[in-house]
């Protein structure tokens, strides 16, 4: 198979998994016990904790363990609303977040709390101005993604984090997608939360990371129990997930540099070889230093997605449409919607993903099967056999 979806899991490597491993029989002890067992599970949290805080150039003591991005996301936001909603009700985000953002914001608006959703431009970017207009007195949270997770498009993070900082207010950016991808400095960026997890660099799934500054340490927990993460978070801690975890942001920092000169190459070809050897296409989306290194999100013009995601999978090959955590739905991409592309437009985009370990030869074979499989699809659409007799 041609796995191209990296964007929403990754394969895990040998080498995670094979220091996963000892902690699934052989040094299974729960981490709060005293005894011998419990304080080797509790070394190797402190251990993959170090590895997470070094991907990040900053102290371990920021890192607290999660089940995953989404916990992540609600916590930071849920806790850092109600511990300063006697500052004020208003939070600040955008239009193309993912659901594990935009959903908590609208509970939050149940709630009570205010919530200004920020439009993007065509290419998906929202300006450091559109932010610092739509700041008011009672604002007491930003928060906007690092890059997005269906389009690639990677935000001005280091400049919004300026001005939120400027007028007091925390700032929070989901990162679950750049995270391992991109050099991140959270101090150098301004970013005082920010998410991540571990499946989509490499590691298990089911385990993640919140980061928070000194400014936002004072947010409480959002899982109430024992005293597990520093009294942040609560519940047992899944120690081969986060020895897993640390392994895998110990093996991004070593190559993130290689991988992203990488990774880029291979993507610009593959979408220079997609619009030149297939007509009626276009990517949605930024380019070059502004796009996440493995991400391709290009729209196939009367064609419609799900119906060409059937028959790459049926050569082999393995997309999508968009973010995973909305497949099935019968709605457009709310991303798509966002940066002006209509609903049928929205429904005849592919989001390819690449890997460190996906090959040119795979990319052309892609290709291959794209032409094949679009003329074919393209076949049976009266509106392109209209467009191709008005049009000659």
């Amino acid at each position: 198979m041609i796995y191209l979806d990296n964007a929403a899991t990754t394969q895990m490597k040998q080498e995670v998994l094979d220091e996963m491993m000892p902690y699934f029989r052989e040094y299974y002890g729960n981490a709060s016990a005293v005894y011998e067992l419990g304080n080797k599970s509790k070394y190797a949290i402190d251990v993959a904790r170090d590895r997470a805080a070094a991907l990040l150039h900053t102290k371990a003591e920021r890192i607290f363990f999660t089940s995953g991005g989404s916990e992540s996301d609600n916590w930071a936001i849920i806790k850092t609303a109600q511990m300063l909603k006697g500052k004020g009700h208003h939070l600040i985000t955008t239009a193309i977040e993912h659901p594990a953002v935009i959903n908590t914001m609208k509970a939050l608006e149940d709630e009570g709390f205010e919530v200004t959703f920020l439009p993007v431009d065509e290419k998906g970017f929202v300006t450091p101005e559109q932010v610092e207009e739509a700041i008011r007195d009672d604002t007491i949270l930003i928060s906007v993604m690092f890059a997005n997770n269906e389009i690639g498009t990677i935000e001005p993070i280091e400049e919004i984090g300026c001005i939120a900082h400027e007028h007091g207010i925390l700032f929070h950016t989901d990162a679950v997608q750049a995270f391992g991808q991109l050099p991140i400095d959270p101090d150098q960026m301004n970013i005082d939360l920010l998410s991540a997890s571990a499946h989509k660099i490499y590691g298990p799934k089911g385990v993640g990371l919140l980061y928070l500054s000194p400014k936002a340490s004072r947010i409480r927990s959002l899982i109430h129990g024992g005293g597990q993460e520093r009294n942040k978070r609560a519940g047992t801690e899944n120690v081969p997930g986060i020895v897993g975890f640390g392994k895998a942001c110990e093996l991004a920092a070593s190559t993130i540099n290689e991988r992203m000169q990488q990774e880029s190459s291979l993507r610009d070809y593959f979408i220079k070889k997609v619009l030149d050897e297939i007509p009626f296409t276009y990517v949605n989306g930024a380019s070059g230093d502004d796009r996440l290194p493995g991400n391709a999100n290009i729209g196939f013009k009367f064609v419609e997605a799900e119906s060409e995601l059937i028959m790459l999978d049926q050569k082999g090959i393995a997309a999508s449409s968009g973010s995973a955590c909305t497949a099935g739905s019968i709605d457009p991409s709310h991303v798509l919607l966002a940066i002006g592309r209509d609903e049928t437009e929205a429904r005849e985009s592919l989001r390819f993903t690449l890997s460190d370990a996906t090959t040119k030869e795979e990319l052309d074979k892609t290709v291959d099967v794209l032409k094949e499989t679009v003329e074919m699809l393209r076949s049976t659409n009266l509106f392109y056999q209209d467009y191709l007799e008005k049009n000659g």
